[in-house]
């Protein structure tokens, strides 16, 4: 009886949590905090507890968490300044060429997402696919909807996005096995919503660049970097970071090579590799002053911190479900499911997602939910990877009139809803949907 009256609780808790967010439209960092609050007192723990609770649950996430973003940000922030987006945009389409500029946009919004946020990624190309449609009279839509895609899938999929390092952290999954998984499953996720799809609605929509947004392609003070040098830092910390977890499956613990690359590829170390790279190659090396690099690293950790204290609080939430006795129940009822757990993250992420809109809530609160069932299980190693990936294709899936990202599209675009609904919110779709499958035909051998 009791535990049924948890369930009830846990479950009025999320209807608050999205009547909050969508209903009195308080930011989600003050709802996911007053929903943890009035969860734990609803459950009847002692009030003591609930605070401890709530240290905890925010400490215990944003010691990592607070560090990886903040380093991802101004890591990310640097690159957009000098123009390394600009660089990789125009070297792929002079590789693949006009003919082919559909794959190379994909190709360029996947790299660039992985240091870059999504919104800031797709303002600073923008003008190259206005660019491209006013040159060949195509749709808008032919060369959009493959850099949306692009930048989309590794937001959602690959760390050290905010997203996926938020449920990684949450659930306790190990980052490379994260980014191996959100490779696989992003690929073929961006080339069938960018490419294939752009060019299946391009020809039943056909889009000019709306005239309110005759932008100005953007001059850089610098010449830009070079090809090799922008992949170079994109790509080092995420090899160290696979580096670590493919040394410590094929290397006895011990041994002071797998020792050397645990260290090497942390999170933490890595991402300060990169990052004092960057601001020493892309910054010092190309001109820039010291001061004029600090102010640039600095004005970069001013959207970062909302994300960091949005995952805070999801880390808040998930720390009352387990310590109220909340998580034990809710683990007990979903072990005892029919659908495998990899299929329930994903379910309870989309939708959150379809309620509310934030992909970040989405994401938080569904990994909130399902840590008791790992628990329950036992879960460890890349199982935990999948779930990541399953999470963050179920806060992908299905966007719509509540997500910013909507609107953004719309904007640039000159979209009515009815045809953005058409191109931006399948697109998202069909990247969740096909992470999800690819990472549920993965766990069936795992």
């Amino acid at each position: 009886m009791y535990g049924s009256i948890l369930i009830v609780i846990a479950i009025a808790g999320i209807f608050l949590l999205l009547y909050l967010v969508m209903g009195v439209k308080l930011h989600a960092f003050v709802a996911l905090l007053l929903v943890s609050l009035l969860v734990g007192i609803a459950a009847g723990m002692p009030l003591g507890e609930i605070l401890s609770s709530v240290e905890s649950g925010m400490g215990g996430t944003l010691g990592f968490v607070a560090v990886v973003v903040g380093l991802g940000a101004m890591f990310g922030r640097m690159l957009e300044v000098s123009g390394g987006a600009e660089r990789l945009a125009q070297t792929l389409i002079g590789k693949f060429g006009e003919k082919n500029s559909q794959w190379a946009l994909g190709i360029t919004g996947f790299i660039v997402a992985i240091p870059v946020f999504f919104d800031v990624g797709f303002i600073i190309l923008v003008p190259i696919i206005y660019g491209l449609a006013k040159k060949t009279g195509k749709s808008l839509l032919f060369y959009g909807i493959p850099l949306l895609a692009g930048l989309a899938v590794t937001h959602a999929f690959i760390p050290p996005t905010p997203g996926p390092i938020a449920v990684a952290t949450i659930i306790q999954a190990d980052l490379g096995w994260v980014i191996l998984f959100g490779v696989l499953a992003g690929i073929p996720s961006m080339i069938l919503a960018g490419p294939v799809f752009g060019k299946f609605i391009a020809k039943r929509i056909h889009v000019t660049v709306p005239e309110y947004m005759e932008v100005e392609k953007k001059e850089y003070d610098k010449d830009l970097p070079s090809f090799g040098l922008i992949a170079f830092l994109v790509f080092i910390p995420l090899i160290l970071i696979l580096a670590n977890t493919l040394s410590g499956v094929l290397l006895d613990e011990g041994n002071t090579v797998r020792s050397f690359l645990t260290f090497l590829g942390h999170p933490f170390v890595a991402l300060t590799i990169a990052t004092l790279l960057t601001f020493i190659l892309l910054g010092t090396r190309r001109g820039y002053t010291r001061d004029e690099v600090q102010d640039i690293a600095t004005k970069a950790l001013e959207p970062a911190g909302i994300i960091i204290l949005v995952t805070g609080a999801g880390g808040v939430f998930k720390q009352i479900l387990i310590d109220s006795g909340v998580g034990d129940v809710l683990g007990q009822m979903m072990a005892n499911s029919a659908l495998p757990p990899i299929m329930m993250a994903f379910a309870i992420a989309l939708l959150v997602r379809i309620a509310q809109g934030s992909a970040t809530v989405a994401m938080v609160t569904a990994a909130g939910l399902i840590t008791p069932l790992i628990d329950a299980i036992g879960y460890s190693g890349p199982i935990l990877g999948l779930i990541v990936i399953a999470i963050a294709a179920g806060a992908t899936a299905v966007s719509h009139v509540n997500d910013s990202g909507f609107w953004l599209v719309n904007r640039y675009f000159g979209l009515d809803v009815k045809d953005t609904l058409k191109t931006w919110t399948v697109m998202e779709t069909i990247i969740g949907v096909t992470g999800f499958l690819v990472v549920f035909a993965i766990s069936l051998f795992i």
